[in-house]
């Protein structure tokens, strides 16, 4: 891979060049590096959000895929945003192709750690909302918490608050609600000193 030059501008080109075996994205032609390995903690709620969601998902035409996967937000335009969601949701079939996906799912889940928190909250929020993703999850391992941000009409995000003792719908999938008191439910208690 080539020597990432501050201040350089990079699009999903050049992304697809960077062979050096870690995991990136691409925000506004910035090359975000992200973290080697997610925590136990974090594994666990995105196994069973993916869980709860895929068994909501079968024998329907919407797909749900996990990280890492590419999310071109949008790829008709610039291509310099380039992220990989913990989950995504897409049901339009005709976004999916054999990079990933081009444009905007229909849902997108973050679920926060130390080192990706900022750039879930901020820089990830404005990049869905303008691209148009219609519902945004960011999920809070710390607090056990989500955070569900839908678009408006008007295009911009208004979100809501829920607590792990929530039953939580979705939105963009009509009848799909999440139990978040199984997604915080820890199956190893050794997980306290977990500070991904």
């Amino acid at each position: 891979m080539p020597l990432l030059k501050h201040n350089e501008h990079y699009t999903y080109s050049d992304y697809c060049t960077w062979d050096d075996g870690k995991r990136w994205e691409l925000i506004d032609g910035i090359p975000y590096l992200m973290s080697p390995a997610p925590s136990p903690i974090h594994q666990q709620i995105s196994v069973k959000l993916a869980w709860q969601l895929q068994n909501f998902l079968n024998e329907k035409p919407c797909k749900l895929f996990t990280a890492p996967f590419d999310v071109r937000l949008n790829a008709d335009d610039e291509d310099d945003i380039v992220v990989q969601p913990d989950l995504v949701v897409i049901c339009d079939n005709a976004k999916i192709d054999d990079k990933g996906c081009k444009g905007a799912p229909d849902l997108a889940i973050e679920i926060l750690s130390p080192s990706t928190a900022r750039t879930d909250r901020v820089l990830k929020f404005q990049r869905y909302q303008r691209a148009r993703v219609q519902e945004y999850w960011i999920v809070d391992p710390e607090t056990k918490s989500v955070q569900v941000c839908t678009l408006n009409e008007h295009g911009q995000y208004v979100a809501l608050a829920y607590a792990d003792t929530d039953i939580v719908p979705v939105e963009v999938l009509p009848g799909c609600v999440i139990n978040l008191q199984e997604i915080f439910v820890q199956d190893n208690q050794s997980n306290e000193n977990d500070n991904n």
